[in-house]
């Protein structure tokens, strides 16, 4: 069986790394389709050794098309994932327009693959955010093994989670600090360039920004909605990899050792720690990888039941484009899905 596919917003950092991820994991394809807005309409992109011209959303017609995965942004989702939905095709949608919508499955395959079927509602899948994704894949296997109560996270973000521009913004401080030219800031609040912000999305009523408050409200849909958790979200100077700095407190007895072993045998998870330098992940190592990396687990003394560890992985691909094809590739191994078209 093989499938046809659109990849909408394959202009953009994510849909480009979509399309890459469908050729290397040799998604079972019989046509991909690259979608954008008009103003991209015949923009080339790569796919494998193939060049495909980038056609446009609003005039493509999805009756025949399988699967649409989805990253264009939450207004746009908004408005076009219910439409194509209904159409029969299935949406796998990377913003998040839909991911607290109790009718659509939120999915991390290898954290809660049997809530996939709930598909059927609206045809539509979310994908979460990308400091969730690899926060969840490396949690589960431990919250099997001694049940999570609280979870403190601080993340560093690379500025690639803010897209093409927030990558270009640090290239373009970080040389004109080089040169003495004057730094200016768009994208960011405050400069990125040799700095931190304590500031991704919004601020809310309580002082937390919605970043941090999806990292809450996804982690309980996909693993326990009973789990406690706070976090800090930090934009960092980094250009791929997210990472994250996670304690845990656990209902049952669980020590670093056995956390490690559980680690290793946990599926999207790499393990690599040692104590000593350079025994850890840094997300300039992590870029181009599909594992969530996990280092520095230890035990933490001030809580009954602790760990500490240190967490990183790509979020272009991991965090978007791989657990979206990841998403697409559960659906065809149940048997979720088929074909609209068959082969000749």
């Amino acid at each position: 069986m093989s499938f046809k596919v659109a990849v909408v917003g394959a202009t953009g950092n994510v849909g480009r790394e979509m399309l890459n991820i469908l050729e290397e994991r040799g998604f079972p394809v019989s046509e991909v389709v690259a979608l954008a807005s008009r103003r991209s309409q015949g923009t080339e992109v790569s796919f494998g050794d193939r060049t495909l011209k980038v056609r446009t959303l609003d005039q493509y017609d999805f009756s025949d098309t399988d699967i649409c995965i989805m990253s264009a942004g939450g207004n746009v989702s908004k408005e076009w994932s219910p439409k194509i939905g209904k159409q029969g095709c299935v949406v796998i949608d990377n913003s998040s327009a839909f991911r607290y919508d109790q009718d659509v499955p939120l999915i991390v395959p290898e954290v809660n693959p049997d809530a996939i079927s709930l598909f059927t509602r609206k045809n539509i899948i979310a994908n979460p955010n990308c400091s969730t994704a690899q926060l969840v894949v490396a949690l589960k296997p431990l919250h099997d093994f001694a049940t999570i109560k609280r979870v403190v996270v601080a993340t560093y973000q690379s500025v690639s989670g803010a897209g093409k521009e927030g990558m270009d913004e640090l290239f373009t401080q970080t040389r004109a600090v080089f040169v003495a030219d004057q730094v200016d800031v768009k994208k960011f609040t405050k400069r990125i360039a040799f700095n931190v912000i304590p500031h991704i999305d919004v601020f809310l009523d309580d002082g937390f920004t919605k970043e941090e408050w999806k990292m809450v409200a996804e982690t309980k849909k996909m693993l326990d909605p009973k789990i406690k958790l706070t976090a800090t979200c930090v934009r960092v100077p980094v250009f791929i990899g997210h990472s994250e700095a996670v304690n845990i407190e656990f209902e049952k007895p669980i020590t670093a050792d056995e956390a490690r072993d559980i680690l290793r045998d946990a599926p999207g998870c790499q393990v690599l720690d040692k104590r000593e330098d350079g025994g850890y992940i840094t997300p300039l190592e992590s870029a181009g990888e599909d594992a969530t990396f996990i280092s520095r687990i230890r035990e933490d003394s001030t809580v009954d039941n602790g760990l500490s560890m240190w967490v990183v992985s790509d979020n272009l691909r991991k965090g978007a484009a791989l657990n979206a094809v990841q998403i697409a590739e559960l659906l065809v191994e149940r048997g979720l899905i088929q074909p609209k078209k068959k082969a000749a």
